[in-house]
Order: C-alpha cells, then sequence, then structure tokens
C-alpha cells in the first residue's frame, strides 16, 4: 500500500482486493438499450455507488456528503438514476461492495494506490495544521516550525504527518487518536476538533478534507495546507476514483466527466471546505479552481 493509502480510514488492508481482483477481472460487459458497450456496470441505467454510510465530509446515508454530492452530479450528467451500496470502510470494503459486483465506483481514492484501478485525479489536496483564531499558531505552515515545541498536538495515529512530527520531536507532547474505528461510534477528526475548541490540545494534524470541513463547523479556526515538509513523507495527494481493474470504458467515462466537469466539480469541494491545490502546492480558490487538479 502506498503512503496515501494510511491518510484516510477508507484506505484498506491488502488483502481486502484479492477477491476483488478476480471477481472484477471475469466481469461480463453489459449491452444498453442502444447497443453500445455498457462499461460493465451492474445495471446500465443505474450509477450504483460504493460508500460509506457515516463518513462525513465525505459520504453519509442521507446524502450529505461531497462523495454524494459528486455522485449525483455525475448520474444527472448521464442520465441515470443514482442508487447505493453502503458498507463501513474499514477491512474488507473492496472486497464486499466493488469486488462483489454490487457496485460499480468508489467516489475517492488515491492516486497510485494499487487496491483498485483509478481515474484521473479530480482534486489535488494535502494534510493540515488546524489552530484557534488568535492562538499565535495560524502562521505555522510545517510541522518542523519552532513554535509547535512544547505544544499539545493531536494526531491520527498511523497517518503519514505522524511521521513527520517524530522527526520535528512534537511526539512527546502530541495526543494520538485512532485511524481505524467504527464510525456508527467513534469520529476521531470529530473528537480533534473538540478538544482543540475546548483547550484539551492547541493544534491537530488532520487529512485535508476533514480538517476544512470540521473547523468550518466549529468555527473560529484557522486550517494551513501542510505544503512545506522537507523531512518525512510528502503530505500532498491526489484523489480519483476507484473502479474494478477489467472496467476500462468504465474508467475512460468518468475520466471524461471529472475532464468536462472539473469546475463544478471544486465547487462542490470547496462548498466543503476542502483545501485545494495546484501542481505548484498553491491554494485554489473560486476564481482558479476551474483549472485541473
Amino acid at each position: 500500500m502506498t503512503e496515501a493509502g494510511r491518510h484516510r480510514r477508507w484506505l484498506f488492508l491488502l488483502w481486502g482486493l484479492v477477491a476483488s481482483c478476480a471477481l472484477g477481472d471475469v466481469a461480463m460487459a453489459q449491452t444498453s438499450e442502444t447497443g453500445d458497450l455498457s462499461f460493465e456496470l451492474v445495471d446500465p441505467k443505474v450509477l450504483r455507488v460504493c460508500a460509506d454510510p457515516r463518513n462525513l465530509p465525505f459520504s453519509n446515508e442521507k446524502g450529505e456528503g461531497f462523495e454524494n454530492k459528486l455522485a449525483k452530479l455525475f448520474a444527472d450528467k448521464l442520465g441515470k438514476k443514482l442508487d447505493y451500496v453502503f458498507f463501513p470502510q474499514a477491512t474488507g470494503f473492496v472486497r464486499m461492495t466493488l469486488g462483489a459486483h454490487r457496485c460499480d465506483v468508489i467516489m475517492g481514492f488515491p492516486q497510485g494506490d494499487d487496491l483498485v484501478q483509478g481515474t484521473n485525479p479530480y482534486y489535488r489536496t494535502t494534510y493540515a495544521l488546524v489552530a484557534k483564531a488568535g492562538s499565535g499558531l495560524e502562521d505555522v505552515d510545517t510541522l518542523e516550525d519552532p513554535k509547535l515545541k512544547g505544544k499539545h498536538v493531536g494526531i491520527v495515529a498511523g497517518t503519514p504527518p505522524a511521521t513527520n512530527m517524530a522527526i520535528a520531536g512534537l511526539m512527546g507532547d502530541a495526543k494520538p487518536y485512532p485511524l481505524m474505528i467504527d464510525t456508527r461510534f467513534d469520529n476521531s477528526a470529530q473528537a480533534m476538533i473538540d478538544d482543540l475548541s475546548a483547550g484539551k490540545i492547541d493544534a491537530g494534524v488532520l487529512w485535508g478534507p476533514m480538517a476544512g470541513f470540521y473547523a468550518k463547523k466549529a468555527g473560529s479556526l484557522h486550517v494551513t495546507p501542510l505544503v512545506k515538509e522537507t523531512t518525512g513523507p510528502k503530505l500532498v495527494y491526489r484523489i480519483g476514483m476507484g473502479v474494478r481493474p477489467a472496467d476500462q470504458n468504465w474508467k475512460r467515462q468518468l475520466n471524461k466527466l471529472i475532464q468536462e466537469n472539473q469546475g463544478e466539480i471544486n465547487k462542490i469541494l470547496l462548498d466543503f471546505g476542502v483545501p485545494l491545490l495546484d501542481e505548484s502546492d498553491r491554494p485554489l480558490g473560486a476564481e482558479t479552481a476551474k483549472k485541473a487538479p
């Protein structure tokens, strides 16, 4: 698994795809009502999405996440009905959803991760530092900044920035939060933001989409993308969508949708507070977000 594969709970253990690869490779192409090849979908008339039922800001059963909004956008563009197969994104997620041919796309997956076949990326983002406004840490843009020495910094255990924090000598005062959780009962990102708001920690390091979303909900919190790390793993990743290994035509269709609708995609992401970056690690705002990631 790549470094990207550890930054979010929805990136799964390697054995989870063993069955899915075999099933995906033998999937039979279907023919739509027009006689054209139908991208090996479960149902040619339905965009069937594999998703977590309780994983905001990405997805939930109520359709409130940005991946839900993107799925609705794509379904509308394709003229298809939208449907979901919900399953907690932990061990076995790929095997039980995409690999079992119960659904056709995972709406968010890091480029380069070999658990599934990835589309072209539709956004580029990074881990971020979240701090209170007025804390004196708003201008901290690297974990090597001396201002963080002796501070209690929250970190999700096992994620890439934990390595950067260890190199910077911050782990002795850090507060860890669990990576592998059952989202029906736990939420590490929300717990970290609650602790920050209550003054139990001085700052927190979260995956960018989570940092932006929960900081926006809490208010009075400042989010700084961590794009200037010089030691440890790079914390910036490209995110695309995941399909079965055999689904070449379906992947090409999704790539076309991403290219043609990048502006609308970026608007949805920005509305959820996702810190978007261009290829030079510069933030994308509303005016520049029409550019491809």
